[in-house]
């Protein structure tokens, strides 16, 4: 819980979609990071559930804007408090010790901005692969991606324009935007994400999927397109 009238350490911002399944799984994850003082928002694109019920009073704020996990994040960070935002997936967890972390290591390194290792929760030994070579690629391209918990200092962000308004890639193309000001704090510390998405498609299809599209919005593919391709809704998954 956030003291009155103290501003917070760090804000963490949590877009949300239909999940009243998890979201209170998630908020309990947040709860030690609470208690230190970092500030927890939540942005509902629209549930038809009872998403927002259930995080009524959980959360120090939960707001409503439109659909689309670009939209939410641009919305939450508007309405944070603190200094330094950390982006956070429903579905990631972060490591105990992750304010320390990212503050620390912001400040030791002088960096804007930054992301998490990640590894990515479930039976396939495959998507331990996965995991480690999206961490590679990542310290060699300064590019992250949303499950990898990215991080940044509120100025900055502001400065940038935060995520562009698109359903899809908006991690890699906020990731453009933040390099402008320099390379990203590469954390070792791991938070760890769902394998649900790529253990319901598929580790293999879904490495493939995924590389095509990236490929192509590389190459200049509309986001709306490549969205339509993923069969992906604006929103959160």
């Amino acid at each position: 819980m956030v003291a009155q009238g103290l501003k917070p350490p760090l804000s963490i911002l949590v877009p949300v979609l239909n999940e009243a399944d998890s979201i209170i799984q998630a908020l309990r994850a947040l709860a030690p990071l609470r208690a230190r003082g970092v500030e927890i928002i939540l942005c509902d694109g629209g549930s038809g559930d009872a998403t927002m019920a259930l995080a009524a009073g959980a959360g120090d704020l939960v707001i409503a804007a439109p659909r689309g996990r670009a939209s939410q994040m641009n919305a939450a960070a508007a309405r944070a408090a603190s200094d330094t935002l950390l982006f956070l997936h429903v579905d990631t967890r972060l490591p105990d010790n992750a304010d320390a972390l990212v503050l620390d290591g912001l400040t030791a390194s002088g960096r804007a901005w930054g992301r998490f290792d990640v590894q990515i929760d479930g039976a396939s030994l495959l998507l331990r692969v996965v995991a480690k070579l999206m961490n590679i690629r990542s310290r060699l391209t300064g590019i992250a991606t949303g499950d990898q918990a990215i991080f940044a200092r509120a100025d900055a962000f502001r400065a940038t324009g935060g995520f562009p308004d698109i359903p899809l890639m908006e991690d890699i193309a906020f990731s453009a935007r933040m390099k402008r000001l320099g390379p990203p704090l590469c954390l070792r510390a791991r938070a760890t994400t769902s394998g649900r998405r790529w253990e319901k498609h598929g580790v293999i299809g879904t490495i493939l999927l995924m590389w095509r599209l990236r490929a192509a919005y590389f190459l200049g593919a509309d986001p709306r397109d490549l969205a339509v391709r993923y069969g992906y809704r604006p929103g959160p998954d």
